[in-house]
């Protein structure tokens, strides 16, 4: 094992605490592992071993992201997170397939998947538009969290007024999708995306919302004006 892991599993379970680990398990109705740690922290242990790793060939840093997520603790997704993002300036296409495979294989909670496709699936699918379309195909995985990925990969391009078209289209894909994690994942982005585009998103709103589970509309009109709300949530039908 690369004595970079070691070092950061032994800093890891040094700043473990009983007491957090039990208040994150709440956060989660799936089981997760993790050590217990203040996010922060983790963040700052990240910070501290990427100055030691970030000259290594991208490649090796991708094999440290995966041993990381094979240990399936909370925090050490976090550090791929983190890690991942700061390799921002670069990607490659062929990267897709790598973010795609860790998405499905080792992303088991809402926490890992955000942190991951808010960030680096955001800032890659800007540098390559020509992938976006790929998310639509995430949209018919039967893992939850690869079709939470397809909404939440677009939270921060929608945030600034992009991919408009590509966000309505995926929260269609996803209209009825029985998972309320999924629900909120692209009822997230819908909200995101009325921040630039309140109209567009309100139209689609009132014309898919007999269909659209609840717990996706709220979220989508969370940002909107009272009236507006007030409208969408009417229960006339």
């Amino acid at each position: 094992m690369d004595p970079v892991i070691v070092q950061i599993r032994s800093e890891l379970q040094g700043n473990a605490d009983p007491e957090i680990q039990k208040t994150s398990l709440r956060f989660f109705r799936e089981d997760i592992t993790c050590y217990g740690i203040k996010t922060a922290t983790v963040m700052a242990i990240a910070k501290k071993y990427w100055k030691e790793v970030k000259g290594r060939p991208k490649a090796e840093i991708f094999g440290l992201c995966e041993e990381l997520y094979k240990s399936g603790y909370l925090e050490e997704s976090f550090i791929v997170s983190n890690w991942a993002h700061a390799l921002s300036g670069r990607y490659e296409p062929e990267d897709f397939l790598i973010f795609r495979r860790w998405i499905d294989a080792y992303i088991s909670n809402w926490a890992s998947c955000d942190g991951f496709c808010n960030h680096t699936m955001g800032d890659f699918i800007e540098q390559y538009p020509e992938y976006v379309n790929e998310l639509k195909t995430w949209t018919r995985s039967g893992n939850r969290w690869m079709r939470r990925a397809a909404a939440v990969s677009l939270i921060v391009p929608a945030k600034h007024g992009k991919f408009l078209d590509e966000a309505i289209g995926i929260a269609g894909l996803l209209l009825t999708d029985k998972d309320d994690l999924v629900q909120k994942g692209y009822g997230w982005l819908l909200k995101e995306a009325s921040r630039k585009h309140q109209a567009v998103v309100f139209d689609y709103v009132m014309k898919n919302r007999k269909v659209m589970p609840r717990t996706a509309l709220r979220y989508a009109i969370e940002l909107m004006p009272k009236e507006m709300k007030t409208e969408a949530m009417k229960k006339d039908w």
